[in-house]
């Protein structure tokens, strides 16, 4: 049985234990020690990674009383190594999982709402509530939970015995009748957990929602805490300062500097739409008649207009209109059209022809080309389908 540091000391980062199994895996080795500081993925944290004798250890699982260690290299059976824990990466951890357990016990607390789901990524945690809150709701539980963080309250963790467990009310997910490892946040949650925790809740810093939507008929939200919540905060401010600075705005006033271009580029693609309009107009009045096909060529017009001029075109062609846009060197989008030959069947044809691909129904089909606008020109003027 392997004695678990992690459970006496959250913050014991370097310890030294004894080898008493190590075993070669498909991928490295996997270790056992008489006594770990590293703590096995569970309770929805990932497990801790660092050095132990010298060698990486990548991931860390409990097996029935063992704790294995998966290293990139082996260890002497017998010998006493020295563990090392990547500190950064589990004080970050316990941030942002004691932080979710504040947010989890004010959420059960006001509205009788269970934490459901609950995962750690790399960039935020997820947390999945069994009721709909919203966004005004949460931002009042965000405030809540930092003036807990404010206070500097002292965890309790301990392992209740079975006749206090069975006064204790708690949150659960699971129905647990034995080593049931309680965490108390004292007036704030009560909660099974197996993972390490922080000693005051003022080490988690900050609480910070940065997202929410219905989910499963309750509510996803996505939470970040402590150092990852700085990190987050100075990625947003750098993106503000270079937004700020593009549109020559102050930091604070981008929103309507922003709301600014988008209303100047909504203006422009009015003008747009409306000089596309009078120039497929143009290209169609400048088009007379004819017992063949029409074709004709564009590198301006947006897709809308491109159907426009041939619904303009199809009623002067005695066999089809093609109007094609792009460019030979990025390729041709075509819309052909007609009035008097069913394209849908000669759509293979005129694929084949400009080395294309694309179909519709037999009064229209697009598509693209790759082939050449010279070559495009010269068999589609003359092609009969």
């Amino acid at each position: 049985m392997t004695e678990k540091l992690y459970y006496q000391n959250s913050h014991l980062f370097a310890f030294d234990a004894k080898v008493l199994d190590c075993r070669a895996e498909k991928k490295g080795y996997s270790v056992v020690l008489d006594r770990t500081a590293f703590f096995p993925e569970g309770g929805g944290q990932l497990a801790d990674t660092g050095t132990l004798g010298g060698v990486r250890v990548s991931d860390v699982h409990e097996r029935g009383e063992e704790i294995r260690h998966y290293t990139d290299g082996p260890l002497n059976t017998g010998e006493t190594v020295h563990g090392e824990i990547n500190k950064e990466q589990r004080l970050r951890r316990m941030q942002n999982h004691s932080g979710e357990h504040i947010l989890s016990g004010l959420v059960h607390n006001a509205y009788g709402y269970d934490n459901v789901g609950f995962h750690m990524g790399a960039e935020c945690m997820i947390i999945d509530f069994s009721g709909e809150l919203s966004w005004e709701q949460l931002m009042e539980l965000e405030t809540r939970a930092n003036e807990v963080v404010r206070q500097n309250l002292p965890l309790r963790i301990w392992f209740p015995d079975e006749t206090e467990l069975s006064t204790l009310e708690y949150r659960s997910k699971l129905e647990l009748t034995e080593n049931v490892r309680i965490v108390e946040i004292p007036g704030v949650d009560r909660c099974a957990c197996c993972a390490p925790h922080v000693e005051r809740t003022g080490e988690v810093g900050v609480v910070k929602i940065l997202d929410s939507q219905r989910h499963r008929g309750g509510q996803r939200v996505s939470v970040i805490c402590g150092m990852d919540a700085l990190e987050d905060y100075r990625a947003r401010q750098e993106s503000v300062t270079e937004i700020s600075r593009a549109l020559s705005a102050k930091r604070g006033e981008v929103t309507a500097a922003v709301q600014r271009v988008l209303n100047e580029q909504q203006s422009m693609k009015e003008r747009c739409d409306a000089l596309s309009l009078a120039l497929i107009q143009y290209m169609a009045d400048a088009e007379g008649e004819r017992d063949g096909n029409i074709v004709l060529f564009s590198d301006v017009l947006g897709e809308i207009a491109q159907r426009e001029l041939v619904n303009l075109l199809m009623p002067k062609a005695g066999g089809f209109a093609a109007v094609f846009t792009g460019s030979d060197r990025d390729g041709w989008r075509y819309i052909i059209g007609s009035l008097r030959v069913d394209l849908r069947a000669g759509a293979k044809q005129i694929n084949a022809a400009i080395d294309g691909r694309g179909g519709g129904t037999p009064q229209m089909i697009q598509g693209s080309a790759r082939a050449f606008r010279e070559k495009i020109e010269g068999v589609l003027n003359v092609l009969s389908v």
